[in-house]
């Protein structure tokens, strides 16, 4: 719901739209399947080049940015109606805004722990606007539900025990996990 949501309430779930999704872990992987369910053209940026394979083969994006490469940004700029930023570190939104159409919208879903600088004057020049998005209530999640069942939305997970919660969380650490962990309690609570 944290990505269904703000492309619904931004519009940016009509076909043939140009949304960008900044970041590929748990938020920014089922952003890309829901913007590409809702027909589209998805891409995706990512400090990784090394995402490239997974996001264009595995999730059925349409074109790859490494975002700090400046030629890369340079020769995307102005293309995008909306960008979904699912990045939870510290980061730079100028080029960002830069990618975006008139009119486009930049909609936060990640959290990072410290502000961001906001440029004002690239918001003024193209009635850009930046927002955020947490969550949808429970009519809005049920829609949700129904469109990814509708549409073979799902997250990809990885199963692990309870046993190896430890070494899940030093691999969330070094963000080796694709995309996220699910613990299957149903053995342990047989055992007991």
């Amino acid at each position: 719901i944290t990505t269904y949501s703000p492309l619904k309430y931004f519009g940016l779930d009509k076909p043939g739209l140009h949304v960008g999704v900044v970041g590929l872990g748990g938020l920014g992987h089922v952003a890309v399947k829901f913007a590409k369910a809702f027909g589209a053209k998805v891409t995706v940026i990512s400090t990784s080049p090394n995402k490239k394979d997974e996001a264009l083969v595995h999730l059925g994006a349409d074109s790859f940015l490494v975002s700090r490469d400046p030629d890369q940004i340079q020769a995307a700029a102005g293309t995008m109606d909306g960008i979904i930023d699912t990045v939870s570190a510290v980061h730079s939104l100028l080029p960002l805004i830069g990618l975006l159409k008139s009119h486009g919208k930049l909609i936060m879903v990640g959290a990072p722990d410290k502000p961001l600088e906001l440029p004002v004057m690239p918001l003024l020049m193209g009635r850009k606007i930046v927002a955020g998005s947490c969550i949808g209530g429970m009519k809005e999640t049920q829609e949700m539900i129904d469109f990814a069942a509708k549409h073979n939305v799902t997250a990809d997970i990885e199963v692990i025990s309870v046993d190896y919660v430890n070494t899940a969380m030093e691999r969330l650490v070094k963000a080796d996990v694709r995309y996220r962990f699910v613990i299957d309690i149903g053995n342990t609570l047989k055992a007991t």
